[in-house]
């Protein structure tokens, strides 16, 4: 191993009596992350109305880009010469970068991520959501898009996005996938998953190649991708086979669990992953933020954790609390002067109250999203810490099931 490469590794720490589930410290050119971890996502090298500098203060270990946004704009070519992803947007930390593959879904067919999708009846190779435009097309080969800015074709390939990734300079990037729906057919998903695997072996070897060209940079960790929607079968064949897969001497340094999931068997699609993948790599579950899927998915034994909703959903005025989530907006928290949640001790809770936000929702002021944001993030962050601490103390049973006793038991 290279010296640079050795600047990357994990370092399982205490694991539940079930042998799954851990506590853990990756190790990256850009500092520690402590797991489990929540990962902020600043899709466009922003977490959207928030500064980096306050991202740091509400404790995030790391943050996330999207590879498809940055290479379309600013474009991937700027972020390099600005010195990567860290320093074009100011962020001292470890960084990430998705491949691409998500927009297969979310731009090809119109879906959002989401965990659950109601597929009752439907089993569809061609579907799209109603009222959108088909925007890419998949082929064993890659990837053509339109670009939702302009309209224009562009060709993501394992190996563009491979090369995007380099010139973005995150710490952790992940193997370009086909993401699927759960829509599709069973034998859409075990093509799927074989196109992803040729795919995840012409990401080594483009890795492995691009690593050599650009050996004075950092080095960048590359994870697998494991899809196989909900056939246990097919995730553990496709876990199986991106664990043993080398290519050039190289393995993947770590792993993504991906596609869209049944959230009532979300713990249980992990397990089946984790069961297969190498003990001594970490494992990031790809979109996840509600604490019930943190526990669950932490239980099953995933590492990392990344997701746009706790700041999607603060732009609209939900805010999380320790009782559930609830809208600052209603008229309750007009003339409420007290904090957002009394015991948090996020930058907002210690210096605005709930009906300050209330009016700068109403006034239709940015303020608003930064606010709110900030709360949100911190108490996301905070949650999955507070899990990393249970496990280390030997109390995660019984700190899950207080937590979601307490956050379930009713919405305000």
């Amino acid at each position: 191993m290279l010296v640079a490469e050795a600047a990357f590794g994990f370092t399982p720490g205490t694991v539940l009596p079930d042998g799954r589930g851990r506590s853990g410290v990756i190790r990256s050119p850009h500092g520690e992350i402590r797991t489990p971890a929540f990962v902020a996502v600043g899709t466009k090298a922003t977490v959207k109305a928030v500064l980096p500098e306050s991202v740091a203060a509400l404790g995030a270990q790391a943050v996330l880009a999207n590879a498809y946004h940055l290479f379309l704009q600013p474009g991937s070519d700027i972020v390099d010469a600005a010195g990567g992803l860290g320093a074009f947007m100011n962020w001292p930390g470890p960084t990430f970068t998705d491949s691409g593959g998500f927009q297969v879904m979310s731009l090809g067919v119109g879906f959002k991520k989401v965990l659950a999708m109601d597929t009752v009846g439907l089993a569809d190779d061609d579907v799209i959501a109603e009222g959108k435009q088909r925007l890419a097309q998949v082929d064993d080969d890659g990837v053509t898009f339109r670009s939702h800015l302009n309209g224009d074709q562009l060709r993501f390939t394992p190996e563009v996005s491979m090369r995007i990734q380099h010139e973005l300079g995150a710490d952790i990037m992940f193997a370009f996938d086909e993401l699927t729906t759960l829509m599709n057919t069973r034998g859409y998903q075990e093509r799927s998953v074989d196109r992803t695997h040729a795919w995840a072996a012409r990401c080594l070897a483009e890795h492995d190649r691009l690593t050599a060209v650009r050996a004075s940079k950092p080095y960048q960790a590359l994870f697998g991708v494991v899809q196989g929607a909900q056939y246990q079968d097919l995730r553990r064949q496709a876990a199986r086979d991106l664990a043993g897969l080398t290519v050039e001497g190289r393995t993947f340094d770590g792993f993504g669990i991906g596609g869209a999931l049944e959230k009532e068997n979300l713990g249980t699609i992990v397990g089946w992953v984790t069961d297969e993948l190498p003990f001594d790599k970490p494992r990031h579950l790809l979109g996840i933020s509600e604490p019930d899927d943190f526990f669950a998915a932490v239980a099953a034994g995933a590492d990392t954790f990344d997701c746009v909703m706790p700041s999607r959903v603060a732009r609209n005025g939900a805010l999380y609390t320790p009782d559930g989530r609830f809208n600052v907006v209603t008229a309750a928290n007009r003339r409420r002067f007290a904090p957002i949640d009394q015991d948090c001790d996020c930058y907002t809770c210690q210096h605005y109250t709930r009906a300050y936000l209330h009016h700068l929702f109403k006034a239709k002021e940015m303020l608003a999203s930064t606010l709110a944001t900030i709360h949100n993030e911190r108490f996301t962050v905070r949650l999955v810490d507070d899990i990393r601490t249970s496990i280390e103390a030997g109390e995660f049973e019984a700190f899950r099931t207080e937590f979601l006793g307490r956050f379930y038991s009713g919405r305000r």
